[in-house]
């Protein structure tokens, strides 16, 4: 029965019954195409043909009788966002994943094992508490108290599905597990691909430190996002990396010194002024000083853009299973590009230049 999976890729599509039945000329009604999302009823082969082609999906995909299901989703939107945005993201997930796990199975691949550190999730019952769980993560995984170049490679490589989806503005992203047929699970983050990539690393670390922290039953939402924020903070910016670079107690702080720190630790200049104030770099008068500047030069209003962006993240180990499997003859282009979410011309494009080549303008 395909219900779900119809049900599935018409939210993914953004389409109402009525309108997937326009879409295929009327070939069957809404009432009838919401018979089959029940599992009421079979399409027939024209019908299901029509729905397969205006939905950009494959009739394996559509009759494929493994399910994954999604569960603990968790958005960091704005209040403006609403349901049938969030519903479309959900769906465009499952969809994205199921394809991802697809990819692995054809290569004969183990899919990446979800590398929790043995002590998470980690208890939180304060909101300073933030900082050690963002350490013993980082102890953990043996990163010390470097940089992290390229976030979304690390959680991808610690078993994390990262998915970099164009998103609407009200939603920055969300965390879910995917609970397979087996009962197993694998944690996913999804991020804004519009966004620029400062504002995607801190989603990222944010959306982590919702997975790896256990929020005490004494916290709020509110206390809730403030954690997972100083958690994104504190894994990103060590402290030993600001004090070492800025010192422990500045009187004030020039703008190109904020803007070497954003090269160094891909953040924004806005997160690293918190993240100082936070360790007690800055006190409240300089704090206030420097918003002051950053709300002059435009920074602090829509959309939020500052100078020097750092390049966008962007998940690659798919892209790079998907070439592997299409330069072995084991995965079609069509359905290469539809694991990715692409079209065949800009597969082809990507499979024949430099990563970097087409970056810049994705």
């Amino acid at each position: 029965m395909i219900g779900s999976r119809l049900r599935l890729a018409r939210t993914a599509a953004d389409m109402s019954l009525r309108d997937l039945s326009a879409a295929i000329d009327g070939l069957v009604t809404a009432q009838a195409i919401g018979k089959y999302e029940r599992d009421e009823a079979m399409p027939g082969s024209a019908v299901l043909s029509a729905m397969i082609r205006v939905l950009g999906v494959s009739r394996d995909y559509l009759m494929n009788a493994d399910q994954l299901a999604l569960e603990g989703v968790d958005f960091r939107k704005k209040p403006s966002s609403s349901r049938r945005e969030e519903a479309q993201v959900q769906a465009t997930l499952l969809h994205r994943v199921e394809n991802y796990l697809m990819v692995e199975e054809i290569l004969a691949l183990e899919s990446m094992v979800w590398d929790k550190p043995r002590h998470a999730p980690y208890p939180l019952h304060d909101i300073v508490e933030a900082d050690q769980a963002a350490m013993q993560l980082r102890e953990a995984w043996g990163l010390g108290r470097d940089p992290i170049p390229n976030l979304v490679e690390l959680l991808e490589e610690r078993g994390l599905k990262v998915v970099c989806e164009p998103l609407a503005d009200s939603i920055d992203g969300m965390t879910a597990y995917i609970r397979r047929a087996d009962g197993s699970t694998i944690p996913v983050i999804v991020v804004n691909a519009l966004h620029w990539g400062e504002r995607q690393r801190f989603t990222l670390a944010h959306e982590l430190g919702h997975i790896i922290m256990m929020m005490g039953s004494g916290l709020g939402e509110a206390e809730i996002e403030k954690a997972a924020h100083r958690f994104a903070g504190a894994f990103l910016m060590p402290a030993e990396i600001l004090w070492a670079e800025i010192g422990r107690h500045r009187t004030n702080v020039s703008l190109g010194e904020l803007f070497s720190l954003k090269r160094l630790l891909g953040v924004s200049v806005q997160a690293l002024t918190y993240r100082c104030k936070d360790l007690g770099i800055v006190g409240p008068t300089l704090f206030k000083r420097l918003f002051d500047e950053f709300k002059a030069q435009g920074w602090r209003s829509p959309p939020y853009a500052e100078p020097e962006p750092v390049p966008k993240e962007a998940a690659q180990r798919l892209s790079r299973l998907c070439f592997r499997a299409v330069q072995e003859n084991m995965l079609s282009e069509g359905r290469a590009a539809e694991a990715l979410g692409i079209t065949v011309r800009e597969l082809d494009r990507r499979m024949s230049v430099p990563w970097e080549a087409f970056r810049a303008h994705v």
